[in-house]
């Protein structure tokens, strides 16, 4: 998100090209969630920067406001992506407030668009809906209390209220440049660890508003161009950079310059160790015999927890032993009956094949005689037919 150095940068270019103009026309969005103007809608909010001259272009952290000849005053909090553009002149490159220079004027993202008597036209920009434009009667209510807290050094560097603009990304560049983990408790720093940090905080903002805000132009030895690779593959200077996350926010430290001082180190979680072999000291002294005492101990060990349990703690095995048997009886038996039932089929089947021939022939044999007696049969009633023809004769 912007952060100090972008605001520094957008009220640097307010202050060399609108300071001492007066505002001839305005535009305030219809955007509830990012103007918060009291309750005065977007046409009043107008109403009370029209025709006012700007007096100066003053910032707080990461807030920034202008003086007005007579308040109320337009601030802007710059939230996630917030951006000052100046029709004409370069203000920011930070790459996620970006809006294209072929994008229609005043942008889409405009939330306040304000044009001054010379015809310069300026827009305040945001892509994301998480700034805040106010109007304020009294410029002190950016003005907030210092206090010291016993928190997380990342998370009190990222309170606003005790040290107003520094964000994220300064943040941990700052902790890297003054070698000082994320989690240090605050009030556990030495004095020589505060003063270094208190200069690391200057030379970091300093570098960051002598390029204009531009990330690209950064030392190349800061931790912010790997900040956002991937774990496993974010490394400065040669050394690895870990992600935790403190204050609900990530942070990019390297451990093998960052390191817990104090009881908090004593209080850190080592890294597990690999699982080693005996110590050979230990192995030497053992004899052969104590080894295979051992061995076999271990393997009683294992065996015992291998064997059924039983509802009486107090009974031996015996009668698992004596389940175990029965079920191999009957598996015995199950295949002897399946052995004989396969057996018997098969043999039916080889009689059944043997005896088909002979049944045939016998049925053929059955069938011939009986048509030869049928046929004798004919033969003596045709011969006693004609005896008795005769007869009558």
């Amino acid at each position: 998100m912007p952060e100090l150095p972008e605001v520094e940068a957008a009220r640097r270019a307010i202050e060399e090209h609108c300071v001492g103009k007066k505002i001839k026309r305005s535009i305030v969005a219809d955007d509830d969630k990012v103007i918060d103007a009291g309750g005065l809608s977007p046409s009043d909010f107008q109403a009370s920067l029209t025709g006012k001259t700007i007096v100066a272009a003053c910032r707080k952290g990461k807030n920034m406001w202008l003086v007005l000849d007579s308040p109320p005053f337009p601030s802007f909090q710059f939230g996630m992506a917030g951006a000052i553009y100046i029709k004409g002149v370069a203000v920011t490159k930070y790459r996620r407030s970006m809006v294209n220079d072929t994008d229609e004027w005043p942008s889409k993202y405009s939330k306040v668009f304000i044009e001054l008597d010379d015809g310069l036209e300026f827009s305040f920009t945001d892509k994301r809906r998480f700034a805040k434009v106010r109007l304020l009667e009294d410029v002190d209510e950016f003005v907030e209390s210092m206090s010291k807290k016993k928190i997380a050094i990342k998370a009190l560097l990222l309170d606003q209220s005790y040290l107003a603009g520094i964000g994220n990304w300064i943040a941990d560049e700052v902790l890297y440049q003054a070698r000082i983990h994320p989690l240090q408790i605050a009030s556990s720093l030495s004095k020589e660890q505060t003063e270094t940090l208190h200069r690391c905080i200057k030379e970091v903002i300093e570098k960051a508003l002598d390029v204009g805000a531009d990330g690209s132009q950064f030392p190349s030895q800061w931790i912010f161009h790997s900040r956002e690779k991937k774990p496993g593959k974010a490394f400065v200077d040669g050394k690895k950079i870990d992600f935790i996350t403190v204050g609900g926010r990530t942070s990019a430290f390297v451990p093998e310059l960052q390191k817990l001082t104090g009881k908090q180190l004593a209080k850190a979680p080592s890294k597990p160790r690999k699982k080693s072999n005996k110590n050979s000291d230990d192995e030497e002294e053992d004899s052969g015999e104590d080894k295979h005492a051992k061995k076999k101990g271990r393997n009683t060990e294992l065996q015992a927890k291998r064997k059924p349990k039983t509802s009486d703690g107090n009974k031996d095995d015996g009668q698992a032993k004596e389940t175990v048997k029965m079920t191999k009886t009957k598996q015995i038996k199950v295949k002897e009956t399946s052995k004989k039932r396969v057996k018997a089929s098969h043999e039916d089947d080889n009689e059944d094949a043997e005896d088909s021939p002979k049944k045939r022939a016998k049925t053929t044999k059955n069938k011939h005689e009986k048509v030869t007696e049928t046929s004798k049969k004919v033969k003596t009633s045709q011969t006693n037919l004609q005896q008795k023809r005769k007869a009558k004769k």
